[in-house]
């Protein structure tokens, strides 16, 4: 059991809080309605197109492609930086730092050892910010995105323009910090490695032909059915290894979640308790409860008792910084530290706490004035 926690502890607490849950309302028909099964459906494609996409090496060369172009210290962090806070909004924040963390192992592992040192955890830190900062721009671009989306009905073009001034403030900050990281920095020379995946292009092409079809359903074009059955019978038949490496514990939690708010919601004293914290207030509940449940289970649970989306999609996203686990997607790159430079895991810890409480008081700060 302590062997799970550690390795699950989002879905070992959800799963846990569900079943305390199914205490006080026993389990019957309605449990079904609680099941956002849209979100799970779309959740699911996209994992699964994007493990795909990862096996075949598709953003490793996109990231030696950019790579290849880079002289200075700042082109290179510009660059390794850029990768998390663009790709984010298509690939989710996730997929980005699983995939190009380790690369900036990789690529500043063949740089003089003093520049490693002074770029290593500044260019990790930063990549972090920007995985979770570019991802709100799109429903795409994380979970609770994707989630809120669909549960506020608004169009593609709303949703956009709602975040876009927070994404253009974040961008300018990462900017500002990598200038001021990078100043009087000397000429580099970065070596060309090759893409360790062989590619295979029809599967490449399969999984671009997937991915349009996942975004037609999240802009509501086609109905989500049609995205997952196309998803699992084509990776089935062409690819089944890479459904192997689809998050599942991520749609369990959501599962899990689903049930415990839905039972919650039944409460009608804890329903009322909540909804009277919420009301007005659902940006700053929403970083706050982030902060100590990450910003995916904030989202779920907090959709249950108010009907201001909008606010709950700026407060979840903006709420994504702050602490280590305000973000889940954050651990993976302490993670990385943790295995590739362990006595820098505290130093890291500090520079990442730091970084994200500034971050997140001038966002907060653009909100207030909004």
């Amino acid at each position: 059991m302590k062997r799970i926690f550690q390795k699950e502890p989002v879905l070992s607490i959800a799963t846990f809080l569900s079943l305390v849950s199914a205490f006080f309302v026993h389990p019957d028909a309605k449990y079904l309605s609680y099941i956002d099964f849209r979100t799970l459906a779309i959740l699911f494609s996209l994992m699964t197109v994007m493990a795909g996409l990862r096996g075949q090496g598709v953003f490793d060369s996109l990231g030696h492609t950019l790579l290849s172009h880079t002289r200075t210290t700042l082109q290179l962090t510009a660059v390794l930086v850029g990768l998390c806070f663009f790709s984010s909004m298509l690939i989710t924040n996730d997929v980005s730092l699983l995939t190009f963390v380790p690369f900036t192992f990789v690529v500043l592992n063949s740089l003089d050892a003093s520049v490693r040192s002074k770029l290593l955890l500044p260019i990790v830190c930063m990549q972090t910010i920007a995985a979770n900062l570019g991802s709100m721009l799109t429903p795409l671009g994380n979970p609770q995105n994707l989630y809120l989306y669909g549960k506020s009905g608004m169009d593609m073009g709303s949703f956009i323009l709602l975040i876009l001034p927070y994404s253009i403030i974040s961008l300018v900050l990462l900017a500002v910090w990598a200038v001021w990281l990078c100043h009087g920095g000397s000429e580099i020379t970065v070596s060309r490695t090759e893409v360790a995946a062989k590619q295979n292009k029809r599967l490449i092409a399969l999984y671009g032909l997937l991915f349009v079809i996942c975004l037609l359903v999240v802009l509501r074009v086609l109905p989500y059915g049609v995205a997952f059955a196309a998803v699992l019978a084509c990776t089935f038949f062409a690819d089944r290894e890479t459904l192997g490496r689809v998050d599942y514990s991520l749609i369990l939690t959501f599962v899990a979640l689903f049930v415990f708010i839905g039972n919650l919601g039944r409460i009608e004293a804890f329903s009322g308790w909540l909804q009277n914290i919420l009301a007005g207030h659902e940006v700053f509940v929403s970083v706050l409860a982030s902060q100590v449940t990450s910003n995916v289970p904030a989202a779920i649970l907090l959709s249950g008792f108010t009907d201001d989306f909008r606010a709950l999609i700026i407060g979840t996203n903006l709420g994504g910084l702050g602490t280590l686990i305000a973000s889940m997607a954050s651990l993976i790159s302490y993670r990385q530290i943790a295995n590739e430079v362990p006595a820098e895991k505290g130093h890291y810890f500090a520079v990442f706490t730091i970084s994200n409480v500034v971050f997140l008081a001038i966002l907060m700060g653009a909100w207030a004035l909004t």
